[in-house]
């Protein structure tokens, strides 16, 4: 199964690796393969302090907490989106949050989940039709079953 991570759900296993988020990532042997666009890395990056502060993490543990996450995700340049499907997705998130574009198209592009806990996102979407979200229970469910 393809799942495109959202933001806050990498944001939420980096600062804390023992929670479920990070153990459905770090599940061995999974059959669920992450994915997502440049724009975590980058988002990843330009938050490090927060990250940080919020985690109460050494520069060390940041890094490592940030590594075992991000190697579990496939990281795809959006210009490999086909235009049509970005711009789809421009319309779908334009007046919710256009800064989720990127993870809609690539969920679009891949035929796969997306995997966020934005739920203004996700009713903003269902609304316009589009409900191709994976909760974290659903995801912990298919790694019990494994």
């Amino acid at each position: 199964m393809r799942i495109v991570v959202d933001t806050n759900i990498a944001f939420s296993a980096i600062l804390n690796t023992n929670s479920l988020i990070a153990r459905v990532i770090l599940q061995p042997k999974s059959k669920i393969h992450f994915y997502s666009t440049d724009l975590l890395f980058k988002e990843i990056q330009k938050h490090k302090n927060k990250l940080k502060q919020f985690s109460g993490l050494s520069d060390p543990e940041l890094s490592i907490s940030i590594q075992l996450i991000t190697k579990k995700i496939r990281f795809i340049d959006a210009e490999l989106i086909p235009t049509e499907i970005l711009t789809n997705a421009e319309d779908l998130s334009g007046s919710i949050d256009i800064d989720d574009t990127e993870f809609i198209a690539l969920a679009d592009h891949i035929r796969g989940k997306l995997w966020s806990g934005d739920k203004t996102l996700q009713r903003g979407l269902i609304q316009k039709g589009w409900n191709k979200f994976i909760s974290t229970r659903e995801l912990l469910e298919m790694t019990k079953k494994r």
